[in-house]
């Protein structure tokens, strides 16, 4: 039987979701990459790396099993089942829970890594993706809340943004609301799908349908409105009566208070109708967003929970940036986050070949990006050549 003829497509080109990097989107991932490793460094937080595969069983502990059918599934020798990581926490999490029990508390741990997820592609989105983040665990304060929120801002100004806005809220504030409006579970979960979609005319129908009083239903439909300044969180106080909302609010506050302290208010505002994974999440959220963009160019907050799963109870905070949409927000923005240049071209007629080697050399030595030319050339093919390549500089030796 003969083989089969591989198409055109097969030979040259990639699987859905996925992209190429050519060499000038290359540097530019890169210098972002270094410069968000750098800051989170300069905060105190070490570098992990993980599998880019596990267990299936790992990844969805918990919570993750809605994510399954996203997953990249295969088997190992043994027929069992493995998947490509879909995010970063959950693989930290097994890390923290089982290899560093010894370790002093709290952990702070940065990331820079692929993850997959298998959806419909989009601008800013693909299956395969590159994200940079942060786990802060061991600490339930607010300080520590408020930390990840100060650095995730810092780290967008550090890749060179410019004009973004974190959005902040608070899951148990949303909880609690629901609760003291009696909705059963999967009412809950109706309301929670239609504030993930800002689905308006959405809640409006659920609102309807529960049955609710007049003011009860005013409350629950101005949950996505309340997006604002400082005013939002007496506005939030007033339509409320639980402890549990309001203890919500309290911890905004306290957070707000340190942002202000860390000189990152100016980027922030309260959104109450943000609340994430309303089960991966247990406290503090926000996302970051930047004009153009109709997707978050970063999101985060507390998971309390997490730990619990791998058997070590450990409350814990952390954001994800993602790569792709930091470039395409400073392209948006014509903007270019600071790389390396290139310095020097070296050039050579012969038979100058030996010096022109031991020349690079030496400026490699001293820190210079060098390239050698593979052969002599005359001066024109060099000029050419080094502005073709972007070189500021041209050593010609003859």
């Amino acid at each position: 039987m003969g083989r089969r003829m591989r198409t055109r497509d097969e030979v040259f080109g990639i699987p859905y979701g996925t992209r190429d990097f050519l060499p000038a989107e290359a540097k530019e991932k890169r210098a972002i990459e270094s410069l968000l490793a750098e800051g989170f460094a300069r905060w105190g937080y070490d570098e992990i790396v993980t599998p880019a595969f596990e267990f299936v069983d790992t990844l969805t502990l918990g919570n993750g099993r809605r994510i399954e059918p996203y997953m990249f599934k295969f088997f190992d020798r043994q027929n069992r089942t493995l998947a490509l990581r879909h995010e970063m926490t959950t693989p930290i999490a097994r890390v923290v829970a089982s290899r560093m029990k010894g370790a002093e508390m709290p952990l702070k741990l940065f990331y820079l890594s692929p993850v997959y997820r298998y959806e419909q592609a989009q601008t800013g989105r693909q299956c395969e993706f590159y994200q940079a983040g942060v786990e802060f665990m061991g600490s339930d304060s607010e300080a520590a809340d408020a930390e990840i929120v100060a650095l995730a801002v810092a780290s967008m100004k550090n890749a060179g943004l410019k004009n973004f806005q974190v959005c902040l809220g608070q899951v148990d504030f949303i909880h609690g609301l629901m609760q003291e409006l009696r909705l059963d579970e999967s009412a809950q979960e109706a309301v929670k799908a239609a504030l993930e979609a800002h689905d308006l005319v959405g809640l409006r129908v659920l609102a309807d349908q529960a049955g609710l009083a007049p003011k009860e239903k005013e409350a629950l439909l101005a949950v996505p409105l309340l997006h604002g300044g400082t005013e939002i969180i007496e506005k939030a106080r007033a339509m409320t009566t639980n402890g549990q909302s309001l203890r919500a609010l309290d911890n905004l506050q306290a957070i707000y208070r340190l942002l202000q302290a860390y000189g990152a208010e100016e980027y922030v505002k309260f959104d109450l109708g943000i609340i994430r994974d309303f089960g991966y999440y247990t406290g503090m959220v926000f996302e970051a967003y930047t004009p153009g963009l109709g997707f978050p160019l970063c999101g985060g907050g507390r998971y309390d929970r997490l730990l619990s799963d791998f058997g070590r109870g450990c409350p814990a905070t952390g954001f994800a940036l993602g790569i792709e949409r930091i470039m395409l927000a400073l392209e948006r923005e014509n903007l270019k986050p600071p790389v390396s240049q290139k310095d020097t071209y070296i050039s050579y007629a012969a038979p100058k070949r030996e010096e022109a080697i031991r020349l690079a050399g030496e400026r490699r030595a001293a820190g210079e990006i060098v390239e050698l030319a593979p052969s002599e050339e005359t001066r024109d093919e060099a000029v050419r050549r080094q502005t073709a390549k972007g070189y500021r500089e041209l050593i010609y030796i003859e």
